[in-house]
């Protein structure tokens, strides 16, 4: 397949894919797979969660927020939503809301989850619910105490038009390298800013501008050992004040 430049097609338009190994999604738009290599799901374990102090954060709380850069193919919220319905008590209830410039459709997202006997459920529920053509913010109530939204579109509007509170972020763009859009600086501080006190962050990339940015958004930044083998990831919380 013929590499596609990013900026040809339209916000909240799905992009071409390609299936390597099976069933992993590549982006030829940016050039990137859409999850590690080595196992995508473990990935989210280490970085996402860990990285944000869960699922031990849950405890005692009555709601919480979940914020996303990146939906891609639902890995994460997947992952998410099976450690959640493991660790959540009575009343409890969990908002993920993540921001996509190019939702995928909902055979692809099931293509790609199939990978994971682990969350077939969730795959499965996901997939039911997925809207043919996904557009403006997909707004799921998946069990009774998990509502999924994603806000299709660029994610530097979304996140501006999102309300504050946001406990903990996932930033999972395609890599700085390829996606620098979805590490600026002004991005960043947006999701400081809709970030609650003592609001996280946590993501697999180390990259020095991303680390700077981040910084420079209001987070306290803490370099910790990446997923398989990878030297350092990022994680962090909002410094007081902000």
């Amino acid at each position: 397949m013929t590499d596609v430049n990013p900026d040809q097609i339209g916000a909240g338009a799905p992009q071409p894919l390609e299936w390597r190994d099976g069933d992993m999604p590549y982006s030829t738009a940016f050039g990137d797979h859409f999850y590690c290599q080595t196992d995508g799901r473990l990935e989210c374990g280490h970085v996402f969660l860990a990285g944000n102090g869960l699922p031990e954060r849950w405890n005692g709380r009555r709601t919480f927020v979940i914020g996303e850069l990146g939906f891609g193919t639902g890995l994460n919220f997947a992952e998410t939503w099976r450690q959640w319905t493991q660790h959540r008590a009575a009343g409890q209830h969990l908002h993920f809301i993540s921001f996509e410039l190019h939702p995928m459709r909902g055979e692809e997202i099931g293509r790609a989850l199939s990978h994971w006997p682990e969350i077939d459920a969730e795959r499965q529920a996901l997939t039911a619910s997925w809207p043919e053509t996904p557009a403006d913010t997909v707004s799921l109530d998946l069990d009774e105490q998990t509502r999924l939204s994603v806000v299709c579109g660029a994610a530097l509007e979304g996140v501006a038009a999102a309300k504050p509170g946001f406990d903990a972020w996932y930033l999972d763009g395609f890599a700085p390298s390829r996606n620098g859009d979805m590490w600026s600086e002004e991005l960043m501080r947006l999701v400081c800013e809709k970030a609650a006190p003592g609001g996280t962050f946590a993501t697999y990339a180390a990259a020095g501008f991303v680390r700077r940015n981040l910084i420079a958004a209001g987070f306290s930044v803490e370099r910790r050992q990446g997923f398989a083998g990878k030297r350092e990831m990022l994680c962090g919380i909002k410094a007081s004040g902000k």
